[in-house]
């Protein structure tokens, strides 16, 4: 049921924008002037998702305004972000698809706030998001058709994401049917009366477009530096995006490629049931971050002599995490050392994906309950639209 806006799938949205022809027409305004566009959200713990939402919306449009919950808002109507603010604004900033990001951005999204950054409409998911009340936040906007919609992307929630995180197992990935994983995620994310479908968990499913769409499409230009790092980029976070933003200004012209490790090579050197992430997931993350160029999806630990020569490679960089040695104890970074082209870069930011998952941990009875309370509204809002189209129908029956 859409309000208010039109519908497009997500594979219409492609970089071409949606109102290509034989895509949905999202803007009637696109092509005659600069269509520009509101998104909000908490974007606590950002993840392809999230970013997915965006390359949409900007698809719609031509200045995306993404605006950021401070953490006192979102404590007030959902509990607990994961992260602070700061370490939201930054994530968000770092998107590609994000021209502009407003900080402490209202819960609720009103005619105000587009008219205050002049924007022609605002775009959500096809999920619902309400007040701690239990109301639409986007009710005033629809009203007034100036709210659009765009489709949630299947298989990953922060939900998803938390309960991979607590059910610490080395099979999340290949397993996620199993009758372990279901009955976990749905102890963590469901109340006991029915199930939302913004809710659920449902296995992500890669396909190239979906690469294409992400990806940037750039070849190096002569006069650019090509610089590698490598690494597992799992639960794409703040850390990552502070040593990226450091690696991209290495260089007057960065081009920068990032090798992704299988999920196996993963769980090789850091154990437990890491990657959080598989691999298609992490791609995707990655491809999402304005400082990235290109990934190699699945690259080789050991950054040899031949994949050096394949790219071109100027420089290597790694940061101030421990190196774990190639399965023969060899240093993955050995030929690069040689070569005098690796550079050790500090980014500041000390946080890596242990650490979120130990937030998490310690916040799981506040999670809990959380996203049982998310699960109630959201069943509550369900039960009243369907009790008002009984309603309708029952009308349209005895006119007749």
């Amino acid at each position: 049921m859409i309000k208010n806006g039109h519908h497009a799938t997500d594979d219409q949205q492609d970089d071409a924008g949606c109102c290509e022809p034989g895509g949905s027409v999202c803007s009637p305004e696109k092509g005659t002037r600069n269509v520009r566009l509101w998104c909000d959200g908490c974007y606590d713990m950002v993840h392809y998702g999230h970013s997915n939402q965006l390359r949409q919306a900007k698809a719609m449009g031509e200045y995306l305004i993404v605006g950021v919950h401070t953490d006192a808002e979102i404590s007030k109507h959902k509990g607990p972000p994961v992260f602070t603010q700061e370490e939201r604004y930054k994530m968000v900033r770092a998107i590609k698809w994000v021209d502009e990001m407003v900080e402490g951005a209202p819960y609720v999204t009103t005619l105000e706030t587009l008219d205050k950054y002049n924007c022609d409409f605002c775009v959500h998911g096809d999920d619902i998001t309400l007040t701690v009340d239990g109301k639409d936040t986007y009710a005033e906007v629809k009203r007034e058709g100036r709210y659009r919609e765009c489709k949630r992307t299947q298989g990953v929630s922060t939900t998803d994401l938390v309960g991979r995180m607590l059910l610490m197992t080395k099979t999340h990935h290949s397993n996620m049917d199993n009758p372990d994983y279901q009955q976990h995620t749905d102890n963590f994310g469901k109340g006991p009366k029915g199930h939302s479908p913004w809710t659920g968990v449902s296995q992500f499913l890669q396909t190239s477009q979906k690469i294409i769409q992400f990806a940037s499409g750039k070849e190096p230009q002569p006069g650019d530096t090509i610089i590698y790092v490598a690494g597992a980029f799992d639960l794409f976070h703040i850390g990552h995006v502070d040593f990226l933003e450091m690696v991209y200004k290495q260089a007057e012209r960065p081009y920068v490629i990032v090798g992704l490790h299988f999920d196996q090579e993963v769980n090789r050197y850091k154990g437990k049931n890491y990657p959080i992430m598989n691999i298609h997931e992490r791609t995707l993350s990655v491809l999402a971050c304005r400082y990235v160029s290109e990934v190699v999806i699945g690259a080789p630990y050991a950054v040899g002599k031949d994949l050096l020569d394949h790219f071109k490679v100027d420089l290597v960089c790694h940061g101030k995490t421990e190196v774990f040695p190639d399965k023969d104890m060899s240093d993955p970074y050995a030929e690069p050392k040689k070569s005098g082209v690796f550079r050790t870069i500090n980014s500041g930011n000390n946080l890596t994906t242990d650490d979120i998952v130990q937030r998490i941990i310690e916040n799981r009875l506040q999670f809990e309950a959380r996203n049982q309370k998310k699960e109630a509204k959201e069943m509550a809002v369900i039960e009243a639209m369907k009790r008002r189209e009984h309603q309708s129908e029952g009308a349209a029956q005895a006119a007749h």
